[in-house]
């Protein structure tokens, strides 16, 4: 498979852990990384292997400590790489284009996404991209899960249809042992934190005394998580579709805020799954789509539809609700599970999704899944999980207790080395959030608490749109130029604002 096609497959397989992914302030026992300016050698750039490439992007290697607790011990290499500034007559600096995830790869982000930012942007920065430490080219790492455990509707823990989380501890053990064999001593220096520390690394590499960044969902923790622990290295930052930074629960609070983001999403989809003309029209009106939804799922809990091909090889309940959250992220894809559900109406099904190559999907969720229990310990009480997942799903139906579930972090055999990133107020006014309005991975309740801790280092731009990933995305014109203008000029809105 060429590097280019391997890359988009690790995008699309790190939806598969979230969809999505240091110290209290600083002050933690592993240090937050040296200035490193002296320590780390310049890049040597060379043309980037894989086609469909820009012609422009090259590609070169950053090495970075295993274990920032030692640095001078064992290396790793994250793979980077850049599209020069388009003007150097105007050239700012470097903008990093931060993957989300966990789990996502961004080698390739320069020539992708990057080639969507208006000339303005281009001609003022490097687009600089990466994969995270463990992922694709950076050295990479596997938990060799058993081929069932790598389906989204086990990797979400989906409690069983009778609300019983037995299978999901099962799992749990299961998959957090195979990380351990499997995942080597590297798997246990995945973290926030740590790739906040190898940004920095990136930084000094390119000669930068100081870069901006653009961070989509798990990435704009990963940016705040950076301006938190070097400031004095952030120029201009925009986080766009924003992590929940609770410092107690992290990941905890990423996965359990889907249950209101589906829930401030699904309107939009039974509104348009009603439209007179809709070739795909599920219901009368937009009040019947869902309790139609919620009995089929009920159905398929009870009479799964053999689909041969799909992991696992049935559409039962489950995959119908996974099926759901996948879609809410972007109303683009409402007609193909309008065109699911009628499907299973009839007894039948469409043919199976293509799945990301194997050792690919492996390689992303051994990644996601390091990153969601490393950051933070999880509870490893059953009594616990039972009680949070009986109270959701009696809130939430649609999302059925999943999002409060036990995950593999559950079970996890290691130990946090250090606490969370307290996210504060304290750094340069240098940060602009944006985010829609209803986004099912990461909603704006969760957003606004990220908000809330920057305090006077951010404003906010929150969209009247529907979807994950509002800047060139899902959101709209106004949201836009508003952070464009930003990322080529410096001037934010003087106040949070709202885009309509």
């Amino acid at each position: 498979m060429t590097k280019i096609k391997r890359n988009a497959a690790l995008l699309a397989a790190s939806a598969a852990v979230l969809s999505l992914t240091a110290p209290v302030a600083a002050t933690a026992s592993t240090p937050a990384a040296p200035d490193a300016a002296s320590t780390t050698a310049p890049l040597d750039w060379k043309p980037c292997e894989g086609s469909g490439l820009d012609p422009r992007q090259e590609c070169a290697t950053v090495e970075v400590p295993m274990d920032y607790a030692h640095p001078e011990g064992e290396q790793i290499g994250i793979a980077v790489s850049r599209i020069p500034a388009e003007n150097p007559d105007a050239r700012r600096g470097a903008l990093l284009l931060i993957p989300g995830g966990p789990g996502g790869s961004g080698i390739n982000n320069p020539s992708g996404k990057g080639q969507k930012l208006p000339r303005a942007v281009r001609d003022t920065y490097d687009l600089i991209g990466f994969d995270p430490r463990g992922l694709g080219r950076s050295s990479p790492v596997s938990c060799d899960f058993e081929h069932a455990d790598l389906a989204t509707s086990a990797l979400r823990p989906w409690p069983a249809a009778d609300g019983s989380i037995t299978g999901n501890m099962t799992v749990a053990r299961r998959t957090s042992d195979a990380c351990a064999r499997n995942g080597g001593e590297l798997i246990r220096h995945i973290s926030t934190a740590n790739q906040a520390r190898d940004l920095d690394r990136i930084r000094a590499a390119l000669g930068e005394r100081k870069v901006s960044a653009w961070g989509v969902s798990y990435g704009t923790y990963v940016g705040a998580v950076y301006s938190q622990l070097f400031p004095h290295r952030t120029d201009r930052i925009v986080l766009d579709s924003n992590d929940d930074p609770d410092p107690t629960r992290v990941s905890r609070a990423w996965i359990a805020g889907h249950e209101q983001g589906v829930e401030d999403t699904f309107p939009e989809f039974a509104k348009w799954a009603s439209e007179p003309g809709n070739p795909n029209r599920l219901a009368g009106t937009a009040a019947e789509v869902r309790p139609m939804f919620l009995r089929l799922a009920a159905e398929l809990d009870r009479a799964p539809i053999p689909w041969p091909g799909a992991n696992p090889e049935e559409l039962n309940g489950n995959v119908l609700r996974q099926t759901l959250l996948n879609t809410l992220h972007d109303p683009d894809g409402f007609p193909g599970l309008a065109k699911l559900i009628l499907a299973a109406q009839r007894g039948t099904v469409p043919p199976a999704p293509q799945a990301p190559p194997e050792p690919v999907l492996q390689n992303a969720v051994a990644v996601g899944s390091a990153v969601l229990c490393n950051d933070v310990e999880w509870p490893a009480s059953t009594a616990a999980y039972e009680k949070a997942v009986a109270e959701s799903r009696g809130k939430y139906p649609l999302t059925a207790g999943m999002p409060r579930n036990a995950m593999l972090c559950a079970a996890w055999p290691f130990r946090p080395k250090e606490a969370p990133v307290r996210i504060t107020d304290g750094g340069p006014s240098n940060i602009l959030l944006i985010q829609n309005e209803r986004d099912p991975a990461t909603p704006l309740a969760g957003a606004l608490k990220l908000r809330a801790a920057l305090g006077k280092r951010a404003t906010m731009v929150t969209v009247n749109s529907t979807g994950h990933d509002a800047y060139l995305a899902n959101g709209n014109a106004c949201g836009d130029q508003t952070v464009s203008h930003y990322l080529a000029t410096g001037e934010r809105p003087t106040r949070d604002t709202y885009c309509d």
